[in-house]
């Protein structure tokens, strides 16, 4: 099936693993140069050597002014964005009564200023292109929270209702904008978190996963990152031209409410 995306731009943060890298190596198949974002200059450094040639490096912090100038400089030099997937995000563990205001912060600013000072960079060249595509990674937890993770579940519920907003504001534009809201995903951070927990009890870190899964999801598996990239893809192709301001949930079943 021809996507038509060949030729775009894609700036994606937090891809030089997991979810982002995996949707960054979907689009580059379908054609797509993809600016690699993340802090960290080797590993950014290997994501574009495993994807090639339609790999660009977009080095920075995307939680500091600083590191989202860096992106929106490299994505100029690559002709302007046609696609911005706000992908950048980590899991917390904290009680409200506990965490300080700076670990707050943090989390506001990386999971909700990032997306929103991105869009105020990148929107314009989508605007001169005459279309664009938003696509803003939230979670299950924005509206099925987890209980150890208070910061988390309220940083993706305030990205989730920004994405909605913005999708107002700009789909007279022929700009679309949508949220995506994984469940379990098999990434390196649930794997090196599954060894630590299980690393003096046998170090059966698979069958953790699995317990977990079989816990949450109805499905009784995690979903692994290309399987979530497709959808993505999909959602940043014509043939998802009406999808605009809504919120997906790829979580297995994961989701107990309508």
């Amino acid at each position: 099936m021809d996507l038509n995306l060949k030729g775009k731009v894609a700036v994606i943060t937090g891809a030089s693993a997991g979810i982002g890298l995996a949707v960054a190596e979907g689009l580059a198949a379908e054609g797509v140069c993809v600016l690699i974002n993340g802090r960290r200059a080797d590993k950014v450094k290997e994501a574009c050597d495993k994807i090639g040639a339609l790999a660009v490096p977009a080095v920075g912090d995307v939680s500091t002014l600083e590191g989202v100038a860096a992106v929106i400089e490299a994505a100029e030099k690559a002709g302007g964005a046609d696609i911005l997937i706000n992908n950048a995000g980590t899991g917390s563990n904290e009680t409200i009564m506990e965490a300080g205001d700076e670990k707050w912060q943090a989390y506001w600013d990386l999971h909700v200023m990032a997306a929103i000072r991105l869009s105020r960079g990148l929107v314009p060249h989508m605007e001169k292109k005459g279309a664009g595509i938003v696509l803003n990674t939230g979670s299950i937890c924005a509206a099925q929270p987890l209980w150890y993770e208070p910061i988390y579940n309220v940083t993706k519920a305030a990205l989730m209702m920004f994405s909605r907003t913005l999708a107002t504001e700009v789909v007279g534009k022929n700009i679309r904008v949508n949220c995506v809201n994984p469940g379990l995903v098999q990434t390196p951070d649930w794997e090196n978190t599954a060894r630590e927990l299980t690393a003096d009890k046998g170090g059966d870190w698979q069958g953790y996963l699995q317990e977990v899964a079989e816990e949450h999801a109805p499905i009784n598996r995690f979903c692994s990152p290309q399987e979530l990239a497709d959808f993505y893809v999909f959602l940043c192709s014509d043939r998802a031209s009406y999808s605009i301001g809504s919120t997906y949930y790829v979580d297995g079943g994961m989701k107990m409410t309508v």
